[in-house]
């Protein structure tokens, strides 16, 4: 899909997805896979165990099995999720600018849209906890966190997040904390798992993860739901049984290779997008000065204040048109989204200053 919706004569740097050849214990086990004639219907077995041992390893996070629950992706699970813990016309709390399935998915399953936006503190992204008490007090029932935030990359502090389960906990809400950039997160930031801080985290909380967007495997199919108290568990229970079914067999399989073997690739990608990070920085104040950059604490996407080059609330309309380089619409992320503009940099740099050059061709 990346690169075939547009013309051959636009360089794609928008839907989240990397350029770079897979791990080889994905690439390895699902060729052995194929060879054998083995593509038939998904069996979870290892994936909870699998996903258990990663999350011990990387977050310190001591994850029940039990409590781990498998969907084909992870917007499909916040449906499922959704539709367990609240009814139709109840509010869902998200905080645009934000990916923008939020919305959809809170549409799709009859639910009310209740927006508290992110707030700008000078070089940070952050909840408004305020909004957040609000909100739950005028009778939301659930929140859809994203935990790191596309597209900002910022990742919530620890002290954010307790504050959160504290007020969720207090008004009875749902948090569903979309955790599917937490492996990407860069030097100088460290991920939480909304459930792994236990107490009313855990006993409201779901942490939904998949290997899709770190090892790059989006079109496998395969995601994770963690409940965090058995009550939560005893709800997720209650799932259809085909649910797990709907998961694609390979993508099974290279989510377990992920969990279990990717751990060097994925340190090998993350000093990758350290680097572009810093020479996105460096290629926006050569080439795009008025161009306001805060480079992601996590993941591969740039979230771009372009509001100063007064191209309107989509910049990436000119950026298209003129300089044939598709970013995403900042508008498609809620209404804080205009005049900005999201660029993929999971890349190689050379594509990367490509980029940036299309981008500052467009407004000379």
């Amino acid at each position: 899909m990346k690169w075939r919706v547009y013309p051959p004569d636009v360089l794609p740097a928008w839907v989240a997805e990397m350029d770079f050849p897979l791990a080889e214990p994905i690439t390895a086990t699902v060729r052995a896979a194929v060879d054998r004639g083995d593509c038939g219907y998904a069996e979870v077995g290892e994936l909870a165990g699998a996903f258990a041992g990663y999350a011990s390893e990387r977050f310190g996070w001591d994850v029940d099995p039990g409590g781990v629950f498998a969907f084909p992706d992870v917007m499909s699970g916040v449906a499922d999720v959704l539709r367990l813990v609240t009814r139709p016309g109840d509010g869902v709390v998200i905080n645009p600018p934000v990916y923008p399935p939020f919305f959809s998915v809170i549409e799709d399953v009859e639910r009310r849209l209740v927006e508290v936006p992110l707030e700008r503190r000078g070089d940070d992204w952050r909840l408004d906890l305020a909004g957040l008490e609000a909100a739950f007090a005028a009778g939301a029932r659930a929140h859809l966190l994203c935990n790191p935030h596309n597209p900002t990359g910022s990742v919530p502090h620890r002290s954010e997040l307790e504050a959160l389960a504290e007020l969720a906990d207090r008004y009875g809400v749902t948090v569903l904390s979309d955790e599917i950039h937490a492996p990407l997160t860069l030097p100088g930031a460290t991920h939480t798992p909304y459930v792994a801080m236990g107490g009313a985290a855990a006993e409201r909380g779901v942490t939904l993860a998949s290997a899709s967007k770190a090892w790059n495997v989006a079109g496998l199919k395969c995601a994770v739901a963690v409940a965090g108290s058995d009550a939560m568990r005893a709800q997720l229970s209650t799932l259809p049984e085909e649910t797990p079914y709907r998961c694609g067999h390979l993508g099974v399989l290279a989510a377990v290779a992920a969990f279990r073997d990717g751990g060097p690739w994925l340190d090998g990608l993350l000093r990758r997008l350290d680097g572009n990070r810093r020479l996105l920085s460096d290629l926006l104040a050569t080439h795009l000065p008025d161009v306001d950059y805060l480079p992601p604490q996590a993941g591969y996407l740039a979230w771009l204040d372009c509001t100063g080059l007064g191209l309107g609330a989509d910049p990436a309309a000119c950026f298209l048109e003129r300089g044939r380089v598709a970013l995403s619409p900042g508008p498609t992320f809620g209404g804080p989204g205009a005049g900005f503009a999201r660029l993929n940099m999971g890349t190689s740099p050379a594509l990367l200053e490509e980029a940036v050059r299309r981008m500052a061709a467009a407004i000379s």
